[in-house]
């Protein structure tokens, strides 16, 4: 049996729900995320969970490295040292992939299971078919919430991720 494809089980507008919520929840309720498309800068950084169930891929959250530095300084508000180090980044980035992916995870076809967060390059998506993908602005800042299916590893056939680490 052959699993679905994620647009067929969820589209951009519920993607962007679960995300305005999250921005709301961990961001800030004056921080808005606005559906408009922008040019990703040419350094990036992203964080991905993956979920396996029925459906098995990742959703991945990608922006501009100060994209990220400033959403962890949103993120640890007064509590943001004044120099961040690349573990608060990866921490704060991680932690809204998680709760963008725990929540797109709660909306799929059960029983699934959420991994813990991962930040560095991008995991590649599979298809077009099995991605639903959202473009928006922070601050005027572009970013990207993915939600796509796993790409299987040629070595050992199991769901792997950017890293190349199997679940």
């Amino acid at each position: 049996m052959t699993s679905p494809a994620i647009t067929e089980l969820l589209d951009e507008a519920i993607v962007q729900e679960i995300a305005d919520q999250a921005w709301t929840a961990l961001v800030g309720e004056d921080e808005v995320l606005v559906p408009l498309p922008g040019e990703l800068p040419a350094d990036t950084l992203s964080a991905w969970v993956a979920v396996v169930g029925p459906w098995t891929g990742s959703v991945v959250l990608t922006c501009g490295r100060e994209t990220a530095e400033q959403l962890t300084r949103a993120l640890l508000r007064e509590h943001a040292p004044a120099v961040l180090d690349d573990e608060d980044v990866a921490d704060a980035l991680g932690e809204l992939a998680n709760v963008v992916g725990g929540n797109v995870k709660a909306v799929l076809p059960g029983p699934s299971a959420l991994g813990l967060p991962e930040v560095g390059v991008a995991p590649r998506a599979v298809a077009s078919a099995d991605t639903c993908r959202v473009d928006a602005l922070w601050r005027g800042q572009p970013l990207t919430i993915s939600v796509q299916g796993a790409v299987l590893d040629a070595v050992n056939a199991d769901p792997s991720y950017g890293n190349g680490v199997p679940l």
